[in-house]
Formats: C-alpha cells, sequence, structure tokens
C-alpha cells in the first residue's frame, strides 16, 4: 500500500489517494457568513494540489456559536448557492470534499457578543488571555436537543449542496470535545458523569445525521486522541468512544489532540508526554486503529513524504495534512512526481506558550491568505507581524459579523 492506493469507505465511495488535506479554520467569510471569492480561490489551489480529500475549516451549524469572526455558517439554504460554488471547487479535480461541521461550546471569543454554552460553566484557564473567553452556561436539555437537530440540517444541505460527506468536529476543545472530557463536563444527568453519557451526544449526532443523508454521503467523526491534561480525556477514552461509534455508518475517524488550553495539534502537552516532532498522534492511532471498524486517519505534524508513507503502512488509513499544505497546496502533487519537498514554518519560542501557540495559528493563517489571493505563501513571515494582521483582520471581521448579527433580529 503506498500513499496514492485509493481508499474505499463503508459507505461504498473512494477517496483516490491516502492524503487528506486537513481543516484549518480559515476566517474568509463574506458579509453574510457564506463562502467569499477568497475561500474559493483558496480551495481551488488545494483541488489543484492532488490531495485525495479536501476537508474545510469550521462550518457553524448556529450563527450564533462562532469559532471565531469570519467563519462560515450553514444553517438554512439562504446561501446555498454559494456553497454549490465551494463544493464545485474543491471537487474539480476529482478530490472528495467534507465539510468540518462545528460548534464552539466555551471557545467562542467574548467580542462576539453571543451567549457562551457548555456542558457545565467551566471557564477557559488561558492565563491573561482567559478575559477573550466568556464563562459559559450550562446547557439545558432544550438546548442540547436543539444542537442535535442543527448538526443533521448542517449535514442535509451540505449534501444538498454537492459536498461528499461532513466531519463531525468532536475534537479539540470544541463543544462535543467539552461533554467528551470530564474537566469539562461536569453533569449529574444523562450527558455527564460516565464516559457512555459523556459521549451520547456525539453519538446522538452521529445518528441524526446519518438519518437525513443517503447512504454514500459520508460521515466522518474528528476526535481527540487525548486532551493531554491530567484527569481529561484519554487514549483509552477514546479506544472507547471508537467502539461506540463502531455500529453507526462512521466513514471514517481522524485522530488529533488538544485544545485551545494545551494545543497539542501544534505539538505541546501538558501532562508530561513528550509528542513526537512530526506525526505527533501517530502511536495513539494505531492504538485505535485495533478496534476501530471504520478507516483511521491521523493529522498532526505530517509533512515529509518518507513520514506519511510510513504512517500509511504503520495500519493507519489516511494521513492528514494541514500546515504543509497551507506553504504549499501542491504537496502531494510533488510527492506523487518523485519530489520529496517537505515544507516547514520556523518554530515559535516565545516564553508565553499561548499566545505563542496563538502566534503560530496567526503565521498559519497568513499563509492562507496569501494563497486566497494567488499570491506565494510567505513562510519566513515575522510572528509578531503575522499576529498583529490577524489581530486587526479578526476586529473588522468581528464588526462584520455584529452587524450581521445585527440585522437577522
Amino acid at each position: 500500500m503506498t500513499l496514492f492506493t485509493p481508499l474505499l469507505l463503508p459507505n461504498g465511495s473512494s477517496i483516490p489517494n491516502r492524503i487528506a488535506k486537513a481543516a484549518m479554520e480559515e476566517n474568509m467569510a463574506d458579509q453574510h457568513q457564506a463562502p467569499s471569492p477568497q475561500l474559493l480561490r483558496l480551495y481551488q489551489a488545494w483541488a489543484q494540489g492532488g490531495a485525495g480529500l479536501l476537508i474545510s475549516g469550521n462550518v457553524m451549524v448556529d450563527g450564533r456559536a462562532m469559532t471565531g469572526p469570519g467563519g462560515v455558517v450553514l444553517e438554512d439554504d439562504a446561501q446555498l448557492d454559494g456553497f454549490r460554488r465551494w463544493a464545485a471547487v474543491g471537487r474539480a479535480k476529482g478530490a472528495q470534499f467534507w465539510l468540518q461541521i462545528n460548534h464552539p461550546g466555551r471557545q467562542m471569543p467574548a467580542n462576539l457578543g453571543q451567549k457562551t454554552w457548555a456542558p457545565s460553566a467551566v471557564a477557559l484557564q488561558l492565563g491573561s488571555m482567559s478575559k477573550h473567553f466568556a464563562t459559559p452556561h450550562a446547557m439545558t436539555d432544550a438546548v442540547i436537543e436543539e444542537v442535535i437537530r442543527r448538526f443533521a440540517r448542517t449535514a442535509q444541505l451540505a449534501e444538498q449542496a454537492g459536498f461528499t460527506g461532513v466531519q463531525i468536529h468532536a475534537a479539540h476543545g470544541y463543544l462535543l470535545s467539552q461533554f467528551l472530557s470530564p474537566l469539562t463536563n461536569h453533569r449529574a444527568d444523562r450527558w455527564g458523569g460516565a464516559l457512555a453519557n459523556r459521549a451520547r451526544l456525539l453519538l446522538e449526532i452521529v445518528k441524526a445525521v446519518r438519518s437525513v443523508v443517503a447512504p454514500g454521503f459520508a460521515v466522518a467523526v474528528k476526535l481527540n486522541s487525548a486532551d493531554f491534561q491530567r484527569g481529561g480525556f484519554s487514549a483509552d477514552d477514546a479506544r472507547e468512544v471508537v467502539q461506540m461509534l463502531n455500529g453507526l455508518a462512521v466513514d471514517l475517524v481522524e485522530l488529533s489532540g488538544g485544545s485551545y488550553e494545551v494545543p497539542a495539534m501544534q505539538g505541546e502537552a501538558r501532562d508530561g508526554r513528550t509528542l513526537a516532532r512530526e506525526a505527533y498522534f501517530v502511536e495513539f492511532a494505531q492504538h485505535i486503529r485495533e478496534v476501530a471498524h471504520m478507516p483511521v486517519m491521523v493529522t498532526g505534524g505530517i509533512r515529509r513524504k518518507p513520514v506519511a508513507q510510513q504512517v500509511v503502512q504503520s495500519g493507519v488509513d489516511m494521513v492528514g495534512i494541514g500546515t504543509a499544505l497551507a506553504i504549499d497546496p501542491g504537496l502531494p502533487q510533488d510527492w506523487r512526481e518523485g519530489r520529496d519537498s517537505a515544507p516547514q514554518l520556523p518554530p515559535i519560542t516565545w516564553r508565553n506558550k499561548a499566545l505563542g501557540a496563538v502566534a503560530n495559528m496567526a503565521v498559519v493563517k497568513y499563509q492562507l491568505r496569501k494563497l486566497s489571493c494567488a499570491k506565494a505563501p510567505k513562510p519566513g513571515v515575522w510572528p509578531l507581524r503575522a499576529l498583529i494582521v490577524q489581530q486587526l483582520g479578526n476586529a473588522w471581521r468581528a464588526r462584520q459579523y455584529r452587524r450581521w448579527i445585527a440585522q437577522r433580529g
């Protein structure tokens, strides 16, 4: 098996090769929180680059619950034509194109001015940066049921728009990940306590989504291999959740890790573990692959062809690549043609780890903005400059979002 061997999914569809463009949050919505021309140009670059699967950045199931300003929202059919154009661009060269659908829970910036919901009223602990996130309200049963309906509706609309699947985001400290973790889920009802209860929301959403889409439409889940916080969601928990998903017609599970508090997806951990510098989560993926009935994909730090090939040969079905494809969207085609490109960003070694993680994301988004303007990426950009550019852009997009919310009444 090689990186360019097609992957047959349980739903009967096929992914042309084993390389996925993993989700990266683009924050490139237009004034209607719909796909912008810049976003379409970005995905055109990736579609031409040769990855077999493209997974979008966060697409929000509720316009009142955003992971950040400039986020794309798909909650009704008002902007469906824009999503159709996006789907067509991403699929133009034969790749599958899935929307990553998400709800932020407590990880929603306070300056967006919306009520924040989470499983329990547990605030983010980010030191001096905690002030940027409100303490959430514990979700009622009615709010939980509405969230389930919203995930299903967004998936239904994604299929209507021409996407080939959705990925339900249950990682990186967002809402479904918050329910899974005992550090953020202190509930004493059927949604909290034992792992079976903490996983209930994810399972109900998967079932609701599968019930409204065609059998050939892919339904995937992104799951933390671990939270990398003591007392949090563990690798053994992840293995159990995958076993729970086995009977629910899930077509692929992507494994990542971490959250805003512990950005393990960038190679950082807080529980004493040392993460490998490349292919961070492969060890966890191999552990979970033993029990998974569906294909497993691993994302985190992969940028070299020999490493990617080793991951596939180890039994993991797909490799997800993010940052490297932000620098070189044509990387899969390079590898296919025998060029061993290995794009990399210079490491950020700031003393303030939380700020350094934000700067790292800003540097990645700087590359995405370049690609969206049909310009060459600039991986050597000064991190402070990228951070300032992002903060200024976020402030503008936050104002745009608040105007959109006000117009909706």
